[in-house]
């Protein structure tokens, strides 16, 4: 059945470069200009936000693209504003495109008297009137139950899958997947089945949070190149010390792929002195130029498999087949050619 409107996107300041890139990858897929639809997104002298959209969105499928990175408070409210708007513009769904979801870690109760904020922030986000979310890698499976509206979760597993087919060819047989920790064994075994690589776990005792006391490795890295699997880094103080312990153990390589580079505070810095040859995260939140410059940094683009989620999305078919690589593959074949 044809389409009776097209899909349209809306950006917040959130990560600007990442929104035009989809845009641009929609373009290239559909051959369809497809463009950011005009808006301004500004501040009034007290911080306070205000959005104004300039073109008519009445009846259209709209998908806003944003971010709820640092700073988290003001890029989450930037997106309940400019649903708020499209919505009382009479749009006909509003789909919020979240890529990095901010407050997924305060997902349950740890101990007495704390907030479940990202069920908060669920409860807020369908109270502005989104109906659908499209995210990736979020930090905990669950909070997809925390609406009661439909969530599609991407991951990056498949796409870190091709990056280390292309990377270490002819090395496959010395690859070891490491999770950083054992809540992130399902994470990194999924990255483990893709490459056909066996698992080690790094497990670790916290004497208080954010403090490592002890690091031990379940499994043998002697030799090894390692894969430092985990959904993201902060201050990358854990991940550091997890190569150093595995480079300890006899690792011949440690590497490590996060999906979202929060890398706050002293983080880059940790990393580029860091016996870690490499770390490789997704543009889920906007690289800044202290990460851009990093020596052992590099950046995954994520346009192609959100484009196509979006195109998904619209036209009613599947966004699980974006899991599989048979379908990745040819949306990535620019960046990886020769991987079939």
């Amino acid at each position: 059945m044809p389409q009776m409107t097209e899909p349209k996107l809306i950006a917040g300041n959130a990560n600007l470069p990442l929104a035009e890139a989809i845009a641009r990858r929609m373009t290239m897929h559909r051959g369809v200009h497809t463009g950011l639809v005009d808006a301004r997104v500004e501040r009034f002298n007290d911080a306070e936000i205000f959005v104004e959209v300039f073109e008519n969105v009445r009846g259209e499928d709209m998908f806003l693209l944003q971010s709820t990175s640092n700073p988290a408070n003001d890029n989450l409210m930037e997106l309940l504003i400019m649903a708020d708007a499209l919505r009382r513009s009479s749009a006909a769904r509003i789909t919020a495109v979240i890529p990095y979801f901010g407050y997924a870690r305060q997902d349950r109760r740890t101990k007495a008297r704390t907030p479940i904020t990202a069920k908060l922030v669920a409860n807020m986000l369908v109270g502005a009137g989104i109906e659908r979310i499209l995210t990736m890698d979020l930090h905990a499976a669950q909070i997809q139950g925390f609406f009661d509206i439909p969530v599609d979760n991407l991951y990056a597993s498949p796409i870190f899958a091709l990056d280390v087919i292309s990377r270490f060819q002819g090395r496959m047989d010395e690859m070891m997947v490491v999770s950083p920790d054992v809540g992130g064994v399902a994470r990194a075994r999924e990255l483990a089945k893709r490459i056909n690589a066996p698992l080690s776990i790094v497990d670790k005792r916290r004497e208080k949070p954010g403090e490592v006391a002890e690091m031990n490795v379940i499994g043998d890295v002697e030799g090894k190149i390692c894969l430092i699997v985990d959904d993201m880094c902060d201050t990358a103080g854990t991940l550091c010390k997890a190569a150093d312990v595995l480079m300890e153990h006899g690792a011949q390589e440690v590497h490590a792929y996060i999906s979202h580079g929060v890398l706050s505070g002293p983080a880059v810095e940790r990393i580029t002195k860091s016996q870690m040859s490499s770390l490789v995260i997704t543009d889920s939140i906007q690289p800044t130029e202290p990460v851009k410059a990093a020596h052992n940094i590099r950046i995954v683009p994520t346009a192609p498999v959100f484009a196509q989620a979006i195109l998904n999305i619209w036209n009613g078919t599947s966004v699980s087949s974006l899991f599989e690589q048979d379908t990745l593959t040819p949306i990535y074949e620019t960046l990886y050619p020769g991987i079939s």
